[in-house]
């Protein structure tokens, strides 16, 4: 078994900003400004349309076997198009179980946006069974099947109503949750050149997101007392082992239980 928890940053969509309303001779931060200032005005919040959302990281948490990984896809050079295709080319090569939070609500639906406009194949995301009947009954499409479990929308019973922040819901658990950067600020650290801040932070969201995700496993009884210590365990030592700044400081504001 195969597991992915996932998230995505994501900074407004400049060129269609640009291209959609006429805005050329405008630098990205006033295209960026104009786009959310319209959105304001038609919505009455600044809140961009998913699709007009660009992907600037993407991070993954890996279970599988006896291993738990934590990486960002490509590297700080990279473009969108080379990190969405390597996050479909991931669950065409492993078919893992997905876990996020808010994933169905925003993630997914940006990723697919992005995938259509670069050109991306991602034929196992896309299976309902057609052609592996395994995936008639499970598969990434519904919203009521496993293969993805989007947190956010299972513990509020798919009821929007009682949607819960993954930061609010990390902290009560005695999580981390987020240290000093959150969404709102991904697009003005872009600005300043700060992308590797923000994979760092993408990271340490999907790192609260797995952990939320094995309390949730210990409540629907997948997994023991000993199951979970060692799942925790796993992850300590993990993040340990690899020595980065701000995973030590995640595992400094995770107490031992």
């Amino acid at each position: 078994m195969h597991c992915f928890s996932f998230d995505i940053e994501t900074i407004p969509d400049v060129e269609f900003g640009r291209q959609a309303y006429g805005l050329d001779g405008l630098d990205d931060k006033d295209v960026a400004m104009a786009m959310m200032f319209k959105r304001q005005q038609a919505v009455g919040h600044d809140f961009l349309p998913l699709h007009q959302h660009r992907v600037v990281a993407i991070s993954v948490a890996l279970r599988t076997g006896d291993e738990f990984r934590v990486w960002t896809l490509g590297d700080e050079d990279s473009g969108e198009a080379e990190i969405v295709k390597r996050f479909f080319d991931g669950i065409d090569r492993y078919t893992p179980d997905l876990v996020s939070w808010n994933g169905g609500g925003f993630d997914l639906p940006v990723l697919n946006y992005r995938a259509l406009k670069h050109g991306i194949q991602a034929p196992r995301y896309w299976e309902i069974g057609e052609s592996d009947r395994d995936f008639k009954w499970n598969n990434y499409q519904s919203r009521y099947h496993w293969r993805h479990t989007d947190l956010m929308d299972v513990l509020a019973n798919f009821n929007p109503r009682a949607n819960a922040k993954l930061d609010e819901i990390a902290s009560m658990l005695g999580f981390p949750g987020k240290l000093g950067m959150d969404g709102s600020k991904v697009w003005g650290t872009y600005l300043d050149g700060g992308i590797r801040d923000i994979r760092n932070y993408c990271e340490t969201d999907v790192i609260n997101t797995w952990l939320v995700y094995l309390r949730f496993e210990y409540m629907r009884g997948n997994l023991d007392d000993k199951d979970l210590a060692r799942e925790f365990e796993l992850v300590r030592s993990t993040l340990t082992s690899m020595d980065k700044s701000h995973l030590t400081g995640f595992l400094a504001a995770w107490p031992d239980a």
